[in-house]
């Protein structure tokens, strides 16, 4: 469309930018039901039931801001995080600081962080403003599915792969699943020996 037509080129964008908040909205309510009910009424389909530690973990491509993709099939021999949040979501928000510390202090020894942000293209602002002050990459996942990790009915999540390919953490079975000083040292420090 032309910038120079009477105001009708406005239209999808107002629409689209609805249909993106109505979205947000939606996954606001949802991921508030989830949390409320402590996780109990949590849908099968979105565990990814496929996923098992000690088991193959699936590929995922993150699709970076800035134009890259990187596979987490290609990271073999690295220890990986693929970490799912979004900038509405403050224990998200909370967590990133910790994770991206580490991540830094980690790099010489093998380890990669991947971040899947579930905030929409409008948010991207917003997005890109986090991602600069983390040490890691970082991406818009697109939807709340990542493929066979399920539906991202929870955040933040967490799934951590070691050296082999291996799933060695599956965050959907973490009662508590946002990364804390202990937490690391439990599950990601001994992949890094």
């Amino acid at each position: 469309m032309r910038s120079d037509e009477s105001g009708a080129s406005l239209a999808p964008v107002n629409l689209a930018s609805s249909i993106s908040t109505a979205r947000r909205a939606w996954l606001r309510a949802v991921l508030a039901v989830s949390m409320g009910a402590g996780g109990l009424g949590r849908p099968l389909a979105a565990r990814a039931a496929t996923l098992a530690v000690g088991q193959p973990a699936p590929p995922l491509v993150l699709h970076t801001l800035d134009g890259r993709s990187i596979n987490s099939a290609d990271l073999l021999g690295k220890v990986v995080i693929l970490t799912f949040w979004a900038t509405w979501c403050e224990p998200c928000r909370d967590e990133l600081p910790l994770l991206s510390a580490y991540a830094t202090r980690n790099a010489d020894r093998g380890l990669q962080v991947l971040g899947f942000s579930l905030d929409g293209a409008d948010d991207l602002p917003a997005v890109r403003e986090v991602a600069a002050g983390l040490s890691f990459p970082v991406g818009l996942l697109g939807s709340a599915w990542a493929a066979d990790y399920g539906r991202m009915w929870r955040i933040p999540v967490s799934f951590t792969i070691g050296r082999t390919g291996l799933l060695a953490d599956n965050g959907w079975d973490d009662k508590y699943p946002v990364w804390t000083s202990e937490r690391l040292q439990r599950v990601v420090a001994p992949l890094l020996r």
